[in-house]
């Protein structure tokens, strides 16, 4: 009876060490894994995000054709003097090809791309600083009397004379009161990540040469949706690194660079200097998006 009492005891303790090993197998099957560290994540994103198709989506080596009514406005920047034909002609001595702009009287579509997006910022630079414009006359361009001290006015080197002499001179785009307004309003919503200003106020090539994008197309009746993608177009190739970074930015968020509104990404959120900064701060330092340089305020 003893031994029988024995056994049993024993076939009892086997069973719930047995219950308890299942137990505790189950815990640990289901138990949650450590959280992985910010750079483990960070290398884990992108993985799964693949950076080289990315950035040919937002910078194809192609570039970008835009419909951009520039006709003989080479010509006649050169006649009225704010671009110098023999300054042109050293800085771009290595792409003479693009100096046809300066001649040419029936050009309807540019290529903005890594080759021409210097020239394309100098030429809409000269035009944006020589058009009279209600922006640059009564904007915050003009609010200290100082106007001829940016780097839109001051830093500009490549005309026959100072840039003042220029300045809101000539009426090289015709445009209304009410497409003036237009104007002020579509280039307010307009940034780049050099500084924290619109087009609205130009106090840099770039935001300078944005605006004459933004007067050629509302000249020509375009909508605001065709004026924002082109100037998205111009700004991915002046400011390479932000915009690949934006792009990395949305796409960790679920979002496809074709489905990103250009207006939102043209706004103060995204495209100023503090924007920009906000983003690749979250985005933190991710190998693969390795510097591809960007654009400078200067001629």
């Amino acid at each position: 009876m003893v031994k029988r009492l024995k056994i049993l005891s024993l076939i009892l303790a086997l069973g719930a060490g047995m219950a308890v090993g299942v137990k505790v197998y189950k815990l640990s099957k289901n138990a949650p894994t450590p959280a992985a560290t910010g750079q483990e994540e960070k290398e884990s994103t992108a993985t799964k995000i693949d950076v080289d198709k990315l950035r040919q989506e937002v910078l194809p080596s192609s570039g970008f054709k835009v419909k951009l009514p520039w006709k003989d406005m080479g010509r006649r920047l050169v006649a009225i003097g704010v671009i110098d034909r023999s300054k042109f002609d050293k800085l771009f001595a290595d792409q003479k090809d693009l100096l046809q702009y300066l001649e040419r009287t029936d050009t309807e579509e540019i290529t903005i791309n890594s080759q021409t997006a210097q020239f394309w910022v100098d030429a809409l630079w000269a035009l944006g600083l020589a058009n009279k414009s209600e922006v640059l006359d009564k904007g915050p361009m003009m609010t200290g009397g100082q106007a001829g001290n940016f780097a839109s006015t001051g830093g500009w080197t490549i005309g026959k004379k100072p840039a003042m002499t220029y300045y809101s001179k000539h009426v090289l785009i015709p445009l209304t009161i009410e497409q003036q307004r237009r104007v002020r309003e579509v280039a307010d919503n307009i940034y780049r990540p050099c500084c924290g200003n619109s087009a609205a106020f130009p106090d840099c090539n770039h935001g300078m040469a944005a605006l004459a994008v933004v007067e050629m197309m509302v000249g020509q009746g375009k909508g605001d949706d065709e004026i924002y993608d082109t100037v998205l177009k111009f700004n991915s190739f002046w400011f390479t690194q932000t915009y690949i970074d934006l792009a990395y930015y949305f796409q960790k968020h679920g979002t496809a660079w074709r489905e990103v509104d250009p207006k939102l990404l043209l706004s103060r959120d995204y495209s100023s200097a503090g924007g920009y900064t906000k983003i690749r701060k979250e985005i933190g330092d991710v190998p693969e998006l390795r510097s591809v340089g960007g654009g400078s305020c200067g001629a």
